[in-house]
């Protein structure tokens, strides 16, 4: 027998007790559609869940501190300035020498009191970073106005630095200002020193924006960046005399490495080198790690409605084979063997389960899309983060869904495929 004609022979069968298979596929599809569903809010929740995580954009950076001694109880330790593992040159020279990283950045902030001015109408909060190179390109940052490159009074602001401006004289019941546009602007910078007798004394700074850092949902949104050597001449300023990087070390590095799958290992080295070191990728990991979890537990509720449903499929296969015993008696009369009829069956058993996984798939797509559709107003908050519960589809799951019911549907099908393949034809021409 031709594989065409078995084809044809279990659709035609299939057809013939469309009410039957119908009701044994709903089972398929409903538990179809569990998984594809549970499966799907889970990765929708981990893509939520590490798109908003601060700091994600660069999964390849190591955020690297001074290290501190570590408290072996609840009360606060003491420690000497000598027990301190600073950042010094030869620290990061010993971070070059790690197998897998490529750059170290210096970040070193500004050590004094300071005040930023626009037009002599709008104040700002934060620092300025000075890092050692000429332009921020050399650390994967893009301008989306201006330039990156670096130079003496210039300056290139983060995305979100505008937002730290506000009207330090505002009327009653003024509107909230709107950011400036801070490209091309010219910052005024005023650095206070308190001497030891509390006598102030101030210098200042003009600094022109020659750029503005396309966002990065991370730390350079909020930054202010500088040459390290004109920072470092106002710490000597701040501090009276000429700062030792050797002995005071640095305030942070950033420590490139060549791909995300190492960042981890690395981190760890440098940890254990005494230094503290953060990258987004452990929390990354993490996050997906847990998800991962998730999406067992969900998927194992879903098959657990593809069980419930693989037994009424044994159910149906067993009674249309006692319902087409004689049929069975004559197709081995005329020549039929066993391994015809173990494929007839096996055959229309996976058929109700590949139907029930399409329609699984096609119910499961409905349900996710209107997940999608409410959940940004179920579960808003208000808090401008954009959670909203959200089901992602990925591209494996429809697949891998139709293929396990067809192999749920084989498996349960095989018991009475096995019995029908073993009748003994005289018997089963015989059977009423």
């Amino acid at each position: 027998m031709r594989l065409t004609d078995f084809f044809s022979l279990i659709i035609d069968n299939l057809g013939r007790r469309k009410g039957r298979v119908v009701l044994t596929a709903i089972g398929v599809v409903i538990g179809t559609a569990a998984v594809v569903t549970l499966v799907s809010l889970g990765v929708g929740l981990q893509k939520s869940a590490t798109d908003q995580l601060w700091g994600v954009s660069d999964l390849s950076s190591i955020q690297v501190y001074p290290g501190y001694p570590m408290s072996d109880g609840p009360m606060m330790q003491t420690y000497k300035e000598a027990d301190i593992k600073k950042l010094t040159p030869d620290a990061i020279e010993s971070f070059k020498s790690i197998p897998g990283v490529t750059q170290v950045f210096i970040k070193q902030n500004v050590q004094g009191g300071m005040e930023i001015s626009l037009d002599n109408k709008l104040s700002a909060w934060g620092s300025a970073l000075g890092v050692n190179v000429k332009d921020l390109k050399d650390m994967g940052l893009a301008a989306s106005q201006g330039d990156t490159a670096l130079g003496k009074g210039k300056v290139v602001v983060g995305s979100a630095f505008k937002n730290n401006f506000y009207d330090p004289n505002p009327r009653p019941n003024s509107e909230p200002i709107t950011p400036p546009d801070l490209m091309g602007q010219k910052l005024k910078l005023k650095l206070t020193r308190w001497s030891e007798d509390g006598t102030t004394t101030t210098k200042t700074y003009t600094l022109e924006v020659v750029g503005v850092l396309a966002e990065t949902r991370g730390e350079s949104d909020y930054n202010m960046y500088m040459e390290l050597d004109e920072v470092t001449k106002w710490n000597e300023w701040f501090a009276g005399k000429k700062v030792d990087y050797k002995k005071t070390g640095y305030d942070q590095v950033s420590v490139k490495v060549e791909s995300p799958k190492i960042v981890v290992e690395i981190s760890k080295q440098i940890t254990d080198m005494g230094y503290q070191a953060y990258t987004p990728q452990s929390m990354v990991e993490g996050i997906n790690s847990y998800f991962a979890t998730m999406q067992v537990v969900f998927g194992g509720i879903g098959a657990i409605a593809l069980l419930v449903a693989a037994i009424g499929i044994a159910n149906t296969m067993t009674m249309a084979i006692l319902e087409r015993t004689r049929e069975i008696g004559i197709m081995k009369a005329v020549g039929a063997t066993n391994n015809n009829i173990l494929t007839i069956f096996l055959g229309e058993a996976a058929g109700i389960g590949f139907l029930g996984g399409i329609g699984g798939v096609l119910v499961g797509w409905a349900v996710c899309a209107v997940i999608n559709a409410l959940g940004g107003s179920l579960l808003a908050n208000g808090s401008g983060m954009g959670s909203q519960l959200a089901a992602s589809i990925p591209f494996w799951l429809p697949i891998f869904s139709i293929s396990f019911a067809t192999l749920i549907g084989l498996i349960s099908g095989l018991y009475p495929a096995l019995n029908a393949a073993t009748l003994i034809p005289v018997d089963a021409l015989k059977y009423e």
